[in-house]
């Protein structure tokens, strides 16, 4: 079980981080000649249109392990080129929680110098730590190229159109898989995601605080 102090910690910080991941899809698929996302209300850093409110109750029930948030309506038929747009549509969400690393690293830095009481700077630290942490594990989840996932659709907008039957095949059993896997991390004794993904999170956390 996870403490209240854990629950006040990264809840705030993983609403922010979401809100900010899908606003970065809406702004990318708007500046890609896609508005649908603008049209209904999902260019916005308010929290409430992108949250999903079971993909939270999961996220909170599940120790902050899985979770999900309303997915950001594109339509790549209004893109400029599809498949350039649909990647970096694609890419921008998880480019998003690795920037919001980036300035969480900076501000982990600064905090020896701010003067702050020890206290405060334990809990400032910890705070900042969170953020780097979460932001990575959101930005290298969401790179895996399972449906709905943002890897996914990256993937589908580089391959081949000789492709198209693996694509019909990874966009129909894609969520199925991904389910599995992320289930199976509740039983097995080591998560096949972290497998997957702790390697990249690991070194990102190492470039950005140095752990």
């Amino acid at each position: 079980m996870f403490s209240l102090d854990h629950i006040i910690i990264a809840l705030p910080i993983l609403l922010f981080s979401v809100t900010f991941h899908e606003f970065s899809h809406a702004w990318s698929a708007n500046k890609m000649g896609d508005a649908t996302a603008k049209q209904m209300g999902r260019l916005t850093l308010n929290p409430i249109p992108h949250i999903d409110l079971m993909g939270l109750l999961v996220m909170v029930g599940s120790g902050f392990r899985f979770g999900w948030a309303k997915p950001v309506p594109v339509n790549p038929f209004n893109f400029r080129d599809w498949r350039k747009g649909s990647f970096l549509v694609s890419l921008a969400g998880p480019t998003s929680n690795l920037l919001l690393a980036a300035v969480a690293a900076v501000l982990f830095r600064l905090l020896p110098y701010m003067g702050l009481t020890q206290s405060t700077a334990n809990a400032a630290y910890n705070f900042v730590y969170y953020m780097v942490s979460i932001n990575c594990i959101l930005a290298f989840f969401n790179l895996i190229p399972l449906p709905p996932l943002d890897g996914s659709h990256m993937l589908i907008a580089l391959l081949p159109q000789r492709y198209e039957n693996f694509v019909a095949s990874l966009e129909h059993y894609g969520p199925m898989i991904l389910i599995a896997i992320v289930v199976s991390g509740f039983i097995l004794p080591v998560s096949i995601i972290w497998v997957l993904i702790g390697p990249f999170v690991n070194l990102a956390m190492s470039i950005f605080i140095g752990r």
